[in-house]
Protein backbone atom coordinates (compact mmCIF):
# COMPACT_ATOMS: atom_id res chain seq x y z
CA UNK A 1 0.00 0.00 0.00
CA UNK A 2 2.94 2.44 0.35
CA UNK A 3 3.88 2.00 -3.10
CA UNK A 4 0.47 3.22 -3.98
CA UNK A 5 0.71 6.94 -2.15
CA UNK A 6 0.46 9.50 -4.89
CA UNK A 7 -1.26 7.14 -6.73
CA UNK A 8 -4.60 8.64 -8.46
CA UNK A 9 -7.30 7.35 -5.91
CA UNK A 10 -9.53 5.59 -9.17
CA UNK A 11 -6.27 3.71 -9.71
CA UNK A 12 -5.63 2.66 -6.21
CA UNK A 13 -9.49 1.75 -6.03
CA UNK A 14 -8.49 -0.81 -9.50
CA UNK A 15 -5.65 -2.25 -7.74
CA UNK A 16 -7.36 -2.82 -4.48
CA UNK A 17 -10.31 -4.50 -6.38
CA UNK A 18 -8.11 -6.78 -8.88
CA UNK A 19 -5.77 -8.31 -6.49
CA UNK A 20 -9.57 -9.39 -4.42
CA UNK A 21 -10.84 -11.21 -7.58
CA UNK A 22 -7.69 -12.71 -9.29
CA UNK A 23 -6.23 -16.15 -7.83
CA UNK A 24 -2.28 -14.84 -9.45
CA UNK A 25 -1.34 -12.96 -6.19
CA UNK A 26 0.35 -9.70 -6.97
CA UNK A 27 2.40 -6.79 -5.52
CA UNK A 28 2.86 -3.12 -6.57
CA UNK A 29 6.57 -2.59 -7.49
CA UNK A 30 6.49 1.00 -8.29
CA UNK A 31 3.61 3.74 -8.42
CA UNK A 32 4.60 7.27 -8.28
CA UNK A 33 7.94 7.93 -9.92
CA UNK A 34 10.77 10.91 -9.83
CA UNK A 35 11.84 12.88 -12.95
CA UNK A 36 15.41 10.82 -11.99
CA UNK A 37 14.02 7.58 -11.85
CA UNK A 38 12.52 7.83 -15.33
CA UNK A 39 15.51 9.13 -16.70
CA UNK A 40 17.22 5.76 -15.52
CA UNK A 41 14.49 3.46 -17.12
CA UNK A 42 14.68 4.85 -20.50
CA UNK A 43 18.90 5.23 -20.19
CA UNK A 44 18.28 1.52 -19.49
CA UNK A 45 15.55 0.84 -22.08
CA UNK A 46 13.08 -0.17 -19.49
CA UNK A 47 10.82 2.62 -20.15
CA UNK A 48 10.02 4.52 -23.55
CA UNK A 49 9.32 8.15 -22.68
CA UNK A 50 9.84 11.17 -20.13
CA UNK A 51 6.30 11.24 -20.37
CA UNK A 52 5.52 8.34 -18.44
CA UNK A 53 2.20 8.84 -16.40
CA UNK A 54 4.31 7.35 -13.42
CA UNK A 55 5.00 11.10 -13.08
CA UNK A 56 1.71 11.96 -11.94
CA UNK A 57 0.70 8.90 -10.42
CA UNK A 58 -1.61 7.60 -13.16
CA UNK A 59 0.48 4.56 -13.66
CA UNK A 60 1.61 1.11 -11.50
CA UNK A 61 3.91 -1.87 -11.96
CA UNK A 62 2.58 -4.87 -10.51
CA UNK A 63 4.73 -8.08 -9.96
CA UNK A 64 3.09 -11.91 -9.49
CA UNK A 65 4.10 -13.85 -6.96
CA UNK A 66 4.05 -17.69 -6.50
CA UNK A 67 4.35 -18.57 -3.37
CA UNK A 68 6.92 -16.17 -1.77
CA UNK A 69 8.99 -15.81 -5.16
CA UNK A 70 8.36 -13.19 -7.83
CA UNK A 71 7.41 -14.53 -11.22
CA UNK A 72 7.67 -12.82 -14.69
CA UNK A 73 5.91 -15.48 -16.32
CA UNK A 74 3.62 -13.74 -18.69
CA UNK A 75 1.05 -15.69 -18.38
CA UNK A 76 0.52 -14.84 -14.57
CA UNK A 77 0.48 -11.28 -16.10
CA UNK A 78 -2.55 -11.79 -18.83
CA UNK A 79 -4.57 -13.11 -15.65
CA UNK A 80 -3.65 -9.97 -13.85
CA UNK A 81 -4.66 -7.99 -16.77
CA UNK A 82 -8.10 -9.77 -16.61
CA UNK A 83 -8.79 -8.64 -13.09
CA UNK A 84 -7.51 -5.38 -14.01
CA UNK A 85 -9.79 -5.36 -16.70
CA UNK A 86 -13.08 -6.75 -14.92
CA UNK A 87 -11.97 -4.36 -11.82
CA UNK A 88 -11.42 -1.05 -14.21
CA UNK A 89 -15.12 -1.74 -15.09
CA UNK A 90 -16.84 -2.21 -12.42
CA UNK A 91 -15.23 1.18 -11.00
CA UNK A 92 -16.06 2.88 -14.44
CA UNK A 93 -12.60 3.67 -15.42
CA UNK A 94 -10.67 3.13 -18.71
CA UNK A 95 -7.08 1.60 -18.53
CA UNK A 96 -4.02 0.61 -20.88
CA UNK A 97 -1.88 -2.17 -20.15
CA UNK A 98 1.64 -2.19 -21.47
CA UNK A 99 1.30 -5.20 -23.06
CA UNK A 100 -1.51 -3.90 -25.07
CA UNK A 101 -0.15 -0.40 -26.58
CA UNK A 102 -2.22 0.12 -29.49
CA UNK A 103 -5.80 -0.40 -27.15
CA UNK A 104 -6.42 2.57 -25.55
CA UNK A 105 -8.60 0.91 -22.76
CA UNK A 106 -8.45 -2.44 -22.63
CA UNK A 107 -11.78 -2.29 -20.96
CA UNK A 108 -13.41 -2.18 -24.24
CA UNK A 109 -11.11 -4.44 -25.94
CA UNK A 110 -13.78 -8.09 -27.13
CA UNK A 111 -11.08 -10.90 -26.91
CA UNK A 112 -8.99 -12.04 -23.72
CA UNK A 113 -5.90 -9.92 -22.85
CA UNK A 114 -3.88 -12.56 -24.15
CA UNK A 115 -5.64 -11.90 -27.31
CA UNK A 116 -4.67 -8.21 -26.76
CA UNK A 117 -1.14 -8.89 -26.49
CA UNK A 118 -0.52 -10.92 -29.59
CA UNK A 119 -2.58 -8.44 -31.32
CA UNK A 120 -0.10 -5.99 -30.47
CA UNK A 121 2.83 -8.01 -31.10
CA UNK A 122 1.70 -8.67 -34.51
CA UNK A 123 0.66 -4.99 -35.34
CA UNK A 124 3.86 -3.65 -33.79
CA UNK A 125 5.77 -6.52 -36.56
CA UNK A 126 3.42 -5.28 -39.10
CA UNK A 127 5.18 -1.73 -39.07
CA UNK A 128 8.37 -3.47 -39.08
CA UNK A 129 8.67 -2.58 -35.04
CA UNK A 130 10.02 -4.31 -32.54
CA UNK A 131 6.94 -4.52 -29.82
CA UNK A 132 7.91 -2.91 -26.21
CA UNK A 133 5.83 -5.65 -23.92
CA UNK A 134 5.34 -3.93 -20.29
CA UNK A 135 3.01 -6.75 -19.32
CA UNK A 136 3.53 -5.34 -14.97
CA UNK A 137 2.44 -1.97 -16.18
CA UNK A 138 -1.19 -0.27 -16.10
CA UNK A 139 -1.91 3.51 -16.68
CA UNK A 140 -5.51 5.55 -16.55
CA UNK A 141 -6.43 6.44 -19.97
CA UNK A 142 -8.97 8.42 -21.57
CA UNK A 143 -11.96 6.74 -22.65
Amino acid sequence: MQRLRGVSQELVMVVQRAIQITDVDFGVVEGVRSVERQRELVAKGASQTMKSKHLVGEAVDLVAYIGPRISWELALYDEIAEAMRAAANNINVSIRWGAAWHIRNICEYAGTTEQAMTDYIDYRRMQGRRPFIDAPHFELSEP
